[in-house]
């Protein structure tokens, strides 16, 4: 009972309290990326810590020890009498726990994939390809550029943006779209939604799934500036600002295009080593440390 307070004291300590002062920092913006794999690592943690609070509430008594024994033990399958747990049925709490949000994960993840499905049949009908770009053009007077992420990605150019945009502006925001594509950014944009899906009330989920889609835009933004110009992604960025996409996609424009402009016109300074350091650590073993509860010495 002891460690399940503990675990329940530290998913609430996650949940409610660790999400505000990272909200409010100003370093993600300048190591978005980092930022990103902070948030995913408090959001695992927690649900960690869920589901071992539940078990240890399942299983009055019950340890995690270290080893091929305890992961055995946890799994029910040797009881801490000796005896395997009746039926198994006491494990119905941790195992519908943990699925929950590994089920909001599956369904926001289908739901994503259904709607890029579908606007890729119809680009497939309705746009050309442009081999020299690697794009799909739409043929809309309307300034805009996206990606369909997955493993049928599109990258996707309207006519207006074509006539609008010089080459440098061009080259740097097909990088951008491209950055989406490689790093396969859906997956912790989808991570962030189904979180938030699965504990709606949550602090952390609602804090994640806000800040997570700009950071992965502007992580974009970084890789496209390695090789192309601030200036040039910027001022495209500024043109697209109006353009509409369709849900499930990546713009170049995109959330808060206001403040990824500043960002890309004033750079800041990357962040502390130290610092850096610190924000990787964390993310690393915020994972982890709900197990220092059941995997240390048993507790009265």
């Amino acid at each position: 009972m002891t460690a399940a307070l503990a675990l329940l004291g530290y998913a609430l300590l996650v949940g409610v309290l660790a999400p505000l002062p990272l909200a409010r920092a100003h370093w993600t913006h300048r190591a978005p990326r980092l930022a990103v794999a902070l948030w995913q690592g408090l959001a695992l943690s927690f649900v960690t810590a869920l589901v071992l609070a539940v078990h240890h509430l399942a299983v009055p008594g019950g340890h995690l020890h270290l080893g091929l024994a305890g992961l055995m033990h946890l799994c029910g399958v040797d009881h801490p009498d000796g005896q395997a747990l009746d039926g198994g049925w006491r494990l119905l709490a941790p195992v519908a726990t943990a699925l929950w949000p590994l089920g909001r994960y599956a369904a926001v993840l289908a739901r994503a994939a259904r709607h890029r499905r579908r606007h890729r049949q119809l680009l497939d009908l309705v746009a050309a390809r442009d081999p020299e770009l690697g794009a799909h053009v739409l043929d809309h007077d309307t300034p805009a550029a996206y990606c369909l992420p997955g493993r049928r990605s599109r990258i996707v150019l309207t006519r207006g943006a074509l006539d609008l945009l010089t080459p440098p502006q061009l080259a740097a925001v097909l990088a951008h779209e491209r950055a989406h594509v490689t790093g396969r950014h859906h997956l912790a944009r989808t991570a962030a939604d189904a979180f938030a899906a699965a504990f709606p009330f949550l602090p952390l989920a609602r804090l994640a799934a806000r800040e997570t889609p700009l950071l992965l835009e502007m992580a974009a933004d970084d890789r496209a500036v390695r090789r192309h110009p601030r200036t040039a992604l910027a001022a495209a960025m500024y043109r697209v600002a109006g353009g509409q996409v369709p849900q499930a996609a990546f713009a170049a424009a995109g959330t808060a295009a206001v403040l990824r402009v500043r960002r890309l016109l004033a750079p800041a300074a990357a962040p502390h080593p130290a610092l850096r350091a610190a924000a990787v650590l964390a993310a690393a073993a915020a994972p982890v440390l709900p197990l220092l509860f059941t995997c240390g010495p048993v507790l009265p």
